[in-house]
């Protein structure tokens, strides 16, 4: 049995208890927030594999992942296919509506949510969500709204920092760590 590396403080994991569903934003949390646009005008997304393993061990774990964005794109519904999220909502400015549809559809309710997100229209899912979560270079009323401003920022591991502290505040992560090590140990 390992001894994880990673500590979050007690205040912080007992507000994330109890947690059964996330919703993540995509530009400015899985992204970077920049929009990069080819020549013939195609969307390009730069995604972290750190995020998309973080958003699997959710998985694993029992909470399920959900994306709310106010875009869509070909690269990102193949990214959110190859990570096998399921529950989604793209194209969609008003992220209210879709996130009570989504809790609706899974049966639960704001007190089982957390969120991360980074600007105004992320702020109704921020102030419902029992744990809410921004990146470091959030709008600051997104920033203000969150019980956990991530090390890391968006595009580049705030994400699965985010999902980490959900692992450790469920109860998860160290089995998930002990499954991964003892895998490794056969090779």
């Amino acid at each position: 049995m390992s001894t994880p590396a990673l500590t979050f403080p007690p205040e912080l994991l007992l507000r994330a208890q109890g947690i059964r569903v996330a919703l993540f934003d995509v530009d400015g949390v899985l992204t970077d927030g920049g929009l990069y646009f080819s020549a013939e005008g195609e969307t390009l997304k730069r995604f972290h594999t750190l995020d998309g393993h973080g958003i699997k061990l959710l998985a694993r774990a029992g909470i399920t992942p959900c994306v709310i964005s106010g875009r869509d794109s070909a690269p990102l519904r193949l990214r959110l296919r190859t990570l096998g999220v399921e529950h989604l909502r793209l194209g969609t400015e008003d992220k209210l509506p879709a996130a009570q549809a989504l809790l609706a559809e899974l049966g639960l309710d704001w007190a089982q949510t957390a969120a991360i997100g980074d600007d105004w229209p992320d702020l109704p899912l921020l102030r419902r969500a029992a744990f809410a979560c921004a990146p470091p270079q959030a709008h600051v009323e997104a920033r203000a709204a969150a019980h956990h401003i991530t090390d890391a920022a968006g595009g580049a591991g705030a994400a699965r920092e985010f999902c980490d502290l959900l692992l450790v505040a469920g109860g998860h992560y160290r089995r998930l760590l002990d499954q991964q090590m003892a895998a490794g140990a056969g090779a």
